[in-house]
């Protein structure tokens, strides 16, 4: 008989793009009683928390339950099942759900499992709990494929940059504001290809995207403004990559929107990936490490916890937000065992 786990096509059949996470909380925390978890709620951030067992130490598992917008049907072909979110990132929430059932309650410890609202914008659910919880160790659920440990994700900010002129007539010699803005993002490139020039490793690198552009005039003045996206590797965080961008767009209106976040790496030599390793071993794996260039939940509640972390879930990463998303119910299956053998461990060795 085909494997199809009922938490994970449970949770992917209720569609939860940021902003509108309510039915899939919801679910989540109904099927956190179905499976005996001790406590179950929904917080106050709007997140899903399920506790297993009641002891002084404490794991928390931190999956979040929003998706990127575009329903997929879900539906199972060949033991595969589709739909929005089985990669990024149902599939490791469901599978810290599942995997914490099955090791039921152990003793001295809690386990804590979330699912976090707002993770794919500004990560309200996971700002939220870092300041609500002090745990002696976290794995924050990406998909990684079951087999391997994710243990550094880049930093990230959005910057507007606005260019102004004085207006002046079209057969003049002169540059627009359009054209100067592009002028500009071209300078930011060229910042960027010579920073990665001796950086081979793409976590060491950064990464410019131009969002969007819009320009317009407004009495006697015209204007441009560019949206840029950045990816931060390690030893440029935000504040310097605002000071960077200052500094090539002098004389323009550089303005930070939303939040900036930090790159952030987690230990290798700690409790919580030896764990892991060793479950992946003993499931037949070679485990490997991956540092990613996006940025997750981690970013944010690491630095704020202090506490041994890994990054742990199944999936292909590279069907994340694609109209393809789809997941292996054997690698599901694969990730959960493996899973519930570390924390078991980790609870008893940690």
């Amino acid at each position: 008989m085909e494997f199809e786990p009922a938490t994970l096509t449970g949770l992917v059949s209720h569609y939860s793009p940021s902003g509108s996470e309510g039915a899939a909380v919801e679910w989540l925390v109904s099927r956190f009683n179905a499976l005996g978890y001790t406590q179950f709620k929904k917080d106050s951030a709007g997140n899903a928390v399920g506790i297993m067992g009641s002891g002084p130490r404490q794991i928390i598992l931190l999956g979040h339950i929003d998706t990127v917008p575009g329903e997929i049907p879900v539906h199972v072909v060949e033991n595969v099942l589709y739909g929005r979110g089985t990669v990024d990132a149902k599939a490791a929430l469901s599978c810290f759900v599942d995997a914490v059932a099955r090791t039921g309650i152990l003793e001295g410890w809690q386990l804590v499992v979330i699912g976090a609202v707002e993770e794919e914008r500004d990560s309200d659910g996971a700002r939220y709990i870092a300041n609500q919880y002090r745990p002696d160790y976290a794995i924050i659920g990406e998909p990684n494929r079951w087999d391997r440990i994710g243990l550094g994700y880049k930093g990230s900010a959005w910057v507007n940059l606005t260019m102004r002129k004085a207006q002046f007539h079209s057969a003049q010699a002169d540059k627009s504001a359009c054209e100067s803005a592009v002028n500009l993002w071209v300078k930011a490139k060229q910042f960027g290809e010579e920073y990665n020039s001796s950086r081979p490793k793409m976590f060491d690198q950064l990464h410019l995207t131009l969002q969007e552009m819009e320009s317009g005039t407004e009495g006697f003045e015209q204007w441009a403004r560019l949206r840029i996206g950045a990816r931060l590797p390690v030893d440029i965080p935000p504040q310097k990559w605002f000071e960077i961008l200052s500094g090539i767009a002098a004389g323009s209106k550089v303005e930070l929107r939303g939040y900036p976040i930090p790159a952030w790496t987690c230990e290798k030599n700690t409790a919580v990936v030896r764990a892991l390793l060793s479950a992946i071993r003993r499931a037949g794996g070679t485990p490997s490490f991956v540092y990613k260039s996006g940025t997750a939940d981690l970013n944010i509640v690491a630095p704020s916890w202090g506490c041994p972390a890994a990054v742990y879930g199944p999936g292909d990463s590279s069907l994340d937000h694609t109209p393809n998303e789809c997941i292996d119910l054997g690698e599901y299956r694969k990730a959960v065992e493996c899973l519930a053998d570390a924390l078991m461990t980790l609870c008893k060795n940690g």
